[in-house]
């Protein structure tokens, strides 16, 4: 896809990447409940994201946000691990490369922030994503680590950086 750029979030883009991960949320059926959907600081995205050692990139086409992504420090885990966060990326921008863009922005970010893992958590029947962090060099792990409080997502993965 052209004209397209990743970016990391503004304070303006916050209304358009909290509509982008509901209408994720929305398209795919993803339970709201015990998922990043009622994480208090989805409308507040650049606020949160300007922690440090975290960090949120947007895609852009055209002036619309179609596609997002960060790391940040795992809660409640060492502070060498962190956890790939809100990827999300609008129907007309799958399969097109941008997630493999975006996931090698995100991990070299996490790397330059010093962190040692990486840990992620999805969904089942997400497996379009779960075959881009296999792609990526994440593997499954059989429990959840850290505090997300995303007790609907039944799927972790892990990565060394």
């Amino acid at each position: 896809m052209e004209n397209y750029r990743i970016r990391k979030i503004k304070k303006e883009d916050n209304s358009a990447v909290a509509a982008l991960i509901r209408a994720v949320f929305d398209e795919l059926n993803i339970p709201k409940v015990g998922t990043a959907y009622e994480d208090p600081y989805l409308d507040l995205m650049f606020e949160e994201y300007s922690k440090p050692k975290s960090v949120y990139y947007v895609v852009e086409k055209q002036g619309r946000i179609i596609g997002s992504a960060g790391v940040a420090q795992l809660e409640s885990e060492a502070a060498t691990i962190c956890e790939l966060q809100k990827m999300y990326f609008l129907p007309e921008t799958r399969g097109l490369g941008i997630g493999s863009q975006m996931m090698a922005k995100c991990l070299q970010s996490a790397k330059d922030f010093g962190f040692e893992k990486c840990y992620l958590e999805t969904m089942p029947f997400m497996l379009d994503a779960q075959k881009l962090y296999k792609k990526t060099g994440f593997e499954y792990i059989c429990s959840p680590m850290g505090s997300t409080g995303h007790t609907s997502c039944p799927v972790w993965m892990l990565k060394a950086l």
